[in-house]
């Protein structure tokens, strides 16, 4: 795993995302948990059977039967170059360990999950499970495999779509509005932890609108469902069997399952997805601005909105005539108030396309008209 940074200047090992080890370590380190982990009777959490007859602990049985088939076991193989160790550099052996491994790659096996959208062989996943893969395979429920190609990926959501070839048509699963989704919701996690194939856990919905430092788009779904390395690019189900959420990262201080997940939500993973297999490649909207939360003792007046410090040269917010230090109270009419809602309004918008911002310069309320540019690889 890669660690995930809550803050890019201060990184906090606890938020991982769920890539998979290798088999000999993904299992030593599975029985090590299961070592550390008291054994308790198991009367002590068995659900009392009149409970469960009066609906109180809800049965999972039928919706991961229905489920299930849809969920695949994505293994991976990747290929980089050996690395010069830090204590050769600059030494004489340097030369010597360079020329010898010039020509020589190493493999990296990994495991993630995904879950298919398209009965024709259309399946979501992270972008971290196969952003530099040389070859995916994709193992369905039946234990059959089929190759899988890479349609498009998007790191700023890290998200990917793939496409497998089936023979006949594939178990498909639908989206939901995460939107709709409750904090206290149940909800049903699947996927592939460690490598051990088809798992499902369950747990309700904790919070929504996560922010841990992964992106710009951070919006996360908060669960106690367990996952765990592997679950990464596995569905997170409503009780209704849809998919409101991609499982992508944990809090933890031992790397496994400690109660605290995240998901993307569905609604910001839908069109993503459909961009990627309209286009290959996701295109957001930009203005080329830095910007930061108006704070209410800030001494600027009873506005609220969000301050640009900064401007590109030769960017669409310089060309309108957008200034450091203007607050942005409004686009197209709908107040803003937060810099993570400017920043994602203006990404949702195609570029080329023209805004209409509403600025407070000097205590007075003007319109600026922007025509949005395309998002360069790499922006903030």
């Amino acid at each position: 795993m890669r660690p995930v940074p809550r803050d890019p200047a201060h990184p906090d090992p606890r938020i991982a995302i769920l890539s998979s080890a290798s088999p000999r370590c993904r299992f030593g380190l599975l029985a090590a948990l299961l070592l550390t982990c008291p054994l308790l009777p198991l009367t002590a959490c068995a659900p009392h059977p009149a409970a469960a007859q009066r609906g109180l602990i809800p049965d999972f049985a039928d919706l991961a039967e229905r489920v299930q088939p849809a969920v695949v076991n994505i293994a991976v193989t990747s290929e980089q170059r050996a690395e010069i160790p830090p204590e050769l550099r600059g030494t004489p052996f340097e030369r010597y360990f360079r020329d010898r491994m010039r020509n020589r790659r190493q493999e990296v096996q990994g495991a993630g999950s995904g879950f298919v959208i398209d009965p024709a062989g259309y399946i979501v996943t992270n972008n971290h499970v196969v952003g530099n893969a040389s070859k995916v395979v994709v193992a369905l429920q039946d234990g059959s495999e089929l190759q899988a190609r890479v349609v498009g990926t998007d790191d700023l959501t890290d998200l990917a779509l793939l496409k497998v070839d089936p023979r006949t048509p594939m178990t498909s699963v639908s989206w939901g509005s995460s939107a709709a989704a409750r904090v206290g919701s149940w909800v049903l996690a699947a996927g592939n932890p460690f490598g051990l194939g088809g798992t499902v856990t369950a747990g309700i919905i904790s919070a929504r609108g996560r922010e841990i430092g992964a992106g710009p788009f951070d919006d996360f779904i908060q669960t106690d469902a367990a996952i765990n390395p592997g679950n990464s690019g596995g569905p997170l189900f409503n009780a209704a069997g849809e998919v409101i959420g991609i499982n992508t990262a944990i809090y933890s201080p031992s790397g496994a399952s400690a109660g605290i997940g995240f998901a993307t939500p569905s609604d910001l993973a839908r069109p993503v997805i459909e961009q990627l297999r309209r286009d290959g490649r996701v295109e957001r909207g930009w203005l080329g601005v830095s910007v930061q939360d108006l704070l209410s003792d800030e001494g600027r007046g009873s506005h609220r909105g969000v301050l640009i410090a900064g401007i590109e040269r030769n960017s669409p917010a310089s060309r309108a005539g957008l200034r450091q230090n203007d607050i942005v109270v409004a686009i197209n009419g709908e107040r803003i108030e937060s810099s993570r809602a400017l920043v994602r309004t203006v990404a949702a918008v195609p570029p080329g396309q023209t805004l209409r911002l509403t600025v407070v310069r000097e205590g007075r309320e003007r319109e600026l008209s922007v025509q949005v540019g395309r998002r360069p690889g790499g922006a903030g």
